[in-house]
């Protein structure tokens, strides 16, 4: 069973839920919460994050093996909708890859499947240097910001950043880096929309076509004016395409 989820909403509606990025928390989906009342909303906190800051392991698949724990144990009859941010969004597609009949549709947003093998042994070294620097509140603003979360979040981001283990970073840091399309993800029968911001890494964008090619029950999408957070940075029309999207399974483009 998931050892840390925050609940919301209309207990008998379809089941939303929402996968927080890495290094922030379930709190990154506030607005969404508020707007999706008549969903029965999860938020799981993933490994080495939040209230689970004592854990040093992270694993994109062990996290999605819990969430599916989760979803089989809250869903009865339901449809099922999942919808994941960053390392989030890496952790639906091992969901919906293995679990390929358990979810109905899910929006991945800012999600990488192009390995940077190359870059893994510098982690352990940059991040001893610059560690101390996440402690800083005015460093640790400067990166808030490339998320959207400078604002009401920051507090929440700071407060986050601070409990988090520097080997946990590592961990995460790893997991990203060398994540790639799963083997059985053509399989899913789940319909899958693919954000990103058009401001994104060229990174991102390349995984998006990658991720689209694979099955045809997949669309993409990029949003105007934006970087990496769509969620926190246009609530609004982030709701209002998800709703589309679990509602009329099509979403106007922008």
């Amino acid at each position: 069973m998931h050892k840390d989820y925050m609940e919301h909403g209309n207990k008998e509606g379809p089941l939303l839920v929402f996968i927080h990025g890495g290094g922030v928390g379930g709190w990154m989906w506030d607005k969404q919460i508020a707007y999706f009342k008549d969903y029965h909303c999860l938020v799981p906190t993933l490994q080495g994050h939040g209230d689970r800051s004592n854990e040093t392991s992270f694993s994109i698949r062990e996290n999605a093996l819990e969430i599916i724990q989760l979803i089989e144990q809250k869903k009865g009859k339901k449809d099922v909708h999942i919808i994941g941010f960053s390392i989030g969004a890496q952790i639906c597609l091992e969901i919906v890859s293995l679990a390929p009949t358990l979810i109905n549709s899910a929006m991945i947003n800012s999600a990488v499947v192009i390995p940077m093998k190359y870059m893994i042994p510098l982690l352990a070294p940059t991040l001893k240097m610059t560690f101390p620097l996440i402690k800083n509140k005015t460093f640790a603003k400067a990166q808030a910001k490339q998320l959207y979360m400078d604002g009401e979040h920051f507090e929440k981001y700071y407060e986050e950043s601070l409990k988090m283990k520097s080997s946990t970073l590592i961990n995460i840091l790893k997991e990203n880096m060398s994540y790639s399309l799963p083997a059985h993800f053509p399989k899913s029968t789940a319909r899958v929309l693919v954000t990103a911001g058009e401001k994104e890494k060229g990174l991102v964008k390349k995984s998006i076509w990658e991720i689209v090619k694979g099955n045809e029950h997949f669309e993409s999408l990029f949003v105007k004016d934006i970087g990496h957070g769509f969620p926190v940075a246009k609530p609004e029309l982030f709701n209002q395409i998800l709703e589309e999207w679990i509602v009329y399974q099509k979403v106007h483009k922008l």
